[in-house]
């Protein structure tokens, strides 16, 4: 559904958060899309008010009042009678309406399959790229008794249930038994007394009628295609477009104002534009972003409870999207140090301090979750923390990025019996081009100097990859924006939302401290050059502007290599940032930091100092 664009000239798009619900106002400014103006309101979507519109409304207010200041105009209104103008004329409306949500929970889901590592891990993989949080997994060889299985599923209350399991043609015994605890459950939905909980079966086509005879007096049952038809088949698609439909159909008509909500949103034909999950949002405008530029894109967003990581790869531009549930900077902050551990915090910390500190420190940070760090050592705990937590969400999508992904994706049927996860982890940092961070700890870090050396000691980008952030976490807006303009999409994309901080060059291998690593020469915008043999173990920083690049000449020392073809040699043009041009020669598979602890902190404070992360006075 996309619409001539020639008539979209003022465009709102809202995001209705958890807490925030956050409007913007994209306009075709001079040829081309520009977001214009932002505006914010608490989301009401719980008592007192118990309606997502409100909040809708005054964030619309907000930014029709910049508007009117802005364009010195005090005719502008985007609004009347608590809806949307559609169409615009002249100052009073605006030519579409958009919006995505995750208030109140955002879309919560279980999913069932029998074997864990093969169909539930694919209905996991297509309720997660829905833009579902995955409240639980039940799987016939999980473990639990049948009657903590069923208690499991009476009290966490999704809003719809996924069942998959078995390949077309095999055996019904399992699939039917999982369909059997979840009639025995009579599970009721989280919104809305009056209806029938969505169960959504995507599993053997053999089953269907043994799975209707025991579900459809129960629950809302929707039969769609098998997921897992053969065992080297995984096919999506159609689980996920239903579970879509079905969120549009009546997860939201029972949220409350959800309806209206619905009624507002529109094109320029008045055709109503569904409203999406954030999460999936953000997949959408990174799926258009991978296929336009044709690269691959890992994106994160650290939040205060969770952490979801988003990637495309491979040629198929197949996306994947993880929710590291309890990984995040404030409600679940003790969590990142439970499964870390204390001393892979520390190993990013350049001073000694006491155990005991640190964790009253975390502590103090969960209870009072909204706080931000009032001195120097405590933003450089936090930003420690981030990359632990970081670092772990990215461990975790990386095994849930397998080979096996999309219609058609074959593999040897050995490997489905070879390790716990299915297939080999399709995430491969030597062809990754764009590494996107957002989230508060990220977008809103003092100095961006810090949102770089995040990204890298996090992540640890191999070969040649563009690091960007994302300003003010648009990503969800502009991804249901694409549905109707992938042109203004992606203009606004590329020009307000993201702020590219710059390219690290980071040769792949092992090597020894001091020891020649990297030859570089870069040719600069400016006419000058920059040109070292830099030894293994350190970090370089050049400046260079953003929307400029520097050509360059890079030769590996040893068996260091630069990308995916093994090369010991390149010339390429590195592109600049806000930020500038880090190479990067500390070394991956493994990245190892030293074990003594004064020679640790020794080289943590020379790269810090060299990244321009934190004033002189803490590292000296």
């Amino acid at each position: 559904m996309q619409y001539d664009e020639k008539r979209l000239t003022r465009i709102v798009a809202t995001d209705c958060g958890s807490t925030t619900t956050k409007a913007i106002l994209i306009e075709f400014v001079d040829g081309e899309y520009r977001q214009t103006i932002r505006g914010e309101a608490p989301t009401t979507v719980e008592a007192p008010l118990n309606d997502v519109t409100k909040g809708v409304i005054n964030a619309t207010s907000e930014m029709e009042e910049l508007a009117r200041l802005k364009y010195n105009n005090p005719n502008i209104k985007f609004m009347e009678d608590g809806k949307f103008i559609i169409p615009r004329n002249g100052d009073i409306g605006v030519d579409a309406y958009v919006s995505t949500s995750s208030a109140g929970g955002g879309l919560q889901m279980m999913v069932t399959g029998v074997v864990a590592s093969m169909t539930g891990e694919s209905a996991e993989r297509a309720a997660l790229g829905a833009g579902a949080i995955v409240m639980d997994l039940i799987t016939s060889n999980d473990k639990r008794m049948n009657h903590e299985k069923i208690e499991r599923i009476r009290h966490l209350r999704p809003d719809m249930i996924l069942m998959a399991g078995g390949e077309d043609g095999g055996t019904i015994k399992h699939v039917v038994e999982m369909a059997e605890l979840v009639a025995a459950a009579d599970p009721k939905p989280r919104l809305g007394s009056s209806y029938k909980l969505p169960v959504i079966y995507a599993g053997n086509k053999e089953a269907v009628d043994e799975i209707k005879k025991t579900l459809a007096d129960k629950v809302n049952l929707i039969v769609t295609e098998n997921l897992r038809p053969k065992l080297e088949t995984e096919n999506l698609g159609p689980a996920r477009d239903k579970i879509h439909d079905i969120f549009m159909e009546h997860v939201m008509q029972q949220a409350p104002g959800y309806n209206k909500l619905l009624q507002w949103t529109q094109g320029p034909d008045h055709k109503q534009v569904p409203i999406m999950p954030t999460p999936a949002a953000v997949g959408n405008i990174m799926q258009t972003i991978a296929k336009n530029d044709q690269i691959e894109v890992v994106g994160v967003d650290i939040g205060g409870a969770t952490t979801d990581v988003f990637s495309v790869f491979t040629e198929d531009y197949i996306f994947n999207r993880t929710v590291s549930a309890n990984l995040g900077m404030s409600y679940s902050i003790s969590n990142v140090l439970a499964s870390s551990g204390l001393a892979n915090i520390m190993r990013w910390v350049p001073f000694s301090i006491d155990e005991g500190e640190l964790r009253n420190m975390i502590k103090n940070k969960m209870i009072r979750p909204t706080t931000i760090p009032s001195l120097l050592e405590e933003l450089v705990l936090e930003q420690a923390i981030a990359k632990e937590a970081l670092r772990l969400a990215f461990e975790q999508h990386k095994e849930f990025a397998s080979s096996l992904k999309g219609m058609q994706r074959q593999r040897d049927i050995s490997e489905a019996f070879s390790q716990s996860t299915s297939g080999f982890t399709i995430v491969n940092l030597m062809t990754l081009d764009l590494l996107v961070g957002s989230g508060g700890v990220l977008s809103h870090a003092p100095r961006r100097y810090q949102t770089v050396m995040m990204l890298i000691d996090a992540f640890l980008p191999e070969g040649i990859t563009r690091l960007a952030v994302d300003s003010i976490f648009m990503m969800p807006h502009l991804g249901v924006l694409s549905e109707i303009s992938p042109k203004a999409a992606t203009e606004v994309f590329r020009k307000d939302c993201m702020i590219y901080l710059g390219t690290c060059v980071a040769p792949v291998g092992k090597g020894k401290y001091g020891k020649p690593a990297l030859y570089a020469k870069l040719e600069l915008p400016d006419g000058s050059v920059f040109e070292e043999d830099i030894p293994f173990g350190e970090i370089r920083l050049i400046p260079c502007e953003i929307g400029k690049t520097a050509k360059a000449t890079l030769k590996t020392h040893g068996g260091l290599i630069l990308d995916a073809q093994k090369a010991k040699e390149l010339s390429v043009e590195l592109h600049g940032g806000v930020v500038g041009i880090v190479l990067d020669t500390r070394g991956r598979q493994p990245f190892n930091l030293p074990t003594d602890n004064t020679e640790r902190i020794k080289y943590l404070k020379k790269w810090m100092r060299e990244l321009k992360a934190y004033p002189e006075e803490i590292l000296v």
